[in-house]
């Protein structure tokens, strides 16, 4: 919960940056209980496409910071790693952390390319930078290639729900380029063995913040996060309410180690949480296994879950759009079906 009040906006500054001959990107890795988050470690893969030097940034409070930074060493692909620390950047706010990326990327930086996961915050953080170093910022992207010999950097991103992809090219002109990347596009970085070195940033204290942070309020759930589940059981508005969501989906979830997710007509009518809506306007998910059960498979819905591995239907409905994009489609009544599959995998 945000309590803001009016923002002066000042024009931003034109400023010029050496062109590099090779790319250096700056990775935002954002974290959450002392762990990054995998869109962060999925971000640093799509950085590694460009073929250059990887630089990793973190911010916190110091105790998170002091936490994450032995982690963030060991991330296969970093070169380098900055953190700064400060109360202020307890919980990343855009106009509290904006002023640090701007100070990091001032005149003379060597960077090439400034790069975090397609995140909630970092959605508000970079445009917000660019638009103050007045240069470009592409989102969500799905693929990054560099041109070394033009200095020049493509990008593809899906649009129209999903249902055409742009091809976009940031050229040589353009000396720093931002991007946010689509997590499910690009594996998670893993750990590697060495340690890179790691150098303290001073904070940029903003005196009189326009935005206050007031509390967090997550959904606790002993299953997967939904964003990084190898499975996932969605319901859809067929279930009813509530209650016949919770019963039908959970014992289902439960026997396949399953992260339970919703379409937007199920979270609309109260049947779900928002956190668990899976779509263009929720979460993008690209499971081994994704399940629609009474989902009839809206062009919204079918934009957050279509690049799944093995995509199983379940629907009254033989003309439901859900169904043309099935690997596995079953024509029949879902609350016949899930209590027979439970029976079925419970006796194996």
């Amino acid at each position: 919960m945000l309590r803001t009040r009016p923002l002066v906006c000042l024009r931003p500054l034109f400023r010029t940056y050496a062109t590099a001959a090779n790319p250096h990107a700056l990775v935002f890795l954002e974290h959450r209980d002392g762990a990054i988050d995998s869109a962060s470690l999925s971000a640093l893969s799509a950085a590694q496409k460009l073929g250059g030097e990887i630089t990793g940034l973190i911010v916190g409070s110091s105790d998170e910071v002091k936490q994450l930074i032995p982690i963030a060493q060991k991330l296969q692909g970093l070169t380098a790693l900055l953190h700064s620390s400060s109360p202020q950047y307890a919980t990343p706010l855009p106009e509290l952390v904006s002023p640090l990326l701007e100070k990091i990327l001032s005149e003379g930086t060597p960077f090439t390319h400034v790069v975090s996961a397609h995140s909630s915050s970092a959605k508000s953080i970079l445009p917000r930078v660019a638009a103050r170093l007045d240069v470009p910022a592409v989102s969500d992207i799905t693929s990054v290639e560099h041109d070394t010999s033009s200095n020049s950097t493509t990008f593809t991103r899906p649009i129209y729900a999903g249902n055409a992809i742009a091809t976009v090219r940031a050229p040589s002109s353009v000396h720093l380029k931002f991007f946010t990347v689509r997590s499910t596009a690009f594996k998670a970085a893993p750990a590697g063995s060495s340690e890179v070195e790691a150098k303290a940033i001073d904070p940029v204290q903003v005196a009189d913040p326009p935005t206050e942070h007031i509390k967090t309020e997550l959904t606790k759930s002993d299953r997967p996060e939904l964003g990084a589940a190898s499975r996932v059981v969605s319901g859809g508005r067929a279930l009813k309410n509530a209650e016949t969501f919770n019963s039908t989906l959970e014992p289902l979830a439960d026997i396949l180690g399953a992260a339970i997710g919703a379409s937007r007509a199920a979270v609309d009518a109260g049947y779900a949480d928002n956190s668990l809506q899976v779509g263009q306007t929720g979460k993008v998910v690209a499971p081994e296994l994704y399940m629609a059960l009474g989902i009839s498979g809206a062009i919204q819905h079918l934009a957050g879950m279509k690049d799944s591995k093995l995509i199983v239907a379940v629907n009254k409905d033989p003309d439901a759009p859900i169904f043309q994009i099935a690997d596995v489609g079953l024509v029949a009544d879902l609350y016949e079906v899930v209590p027979e599959l439970v029976k079925k995998l419970n006796s194996q």
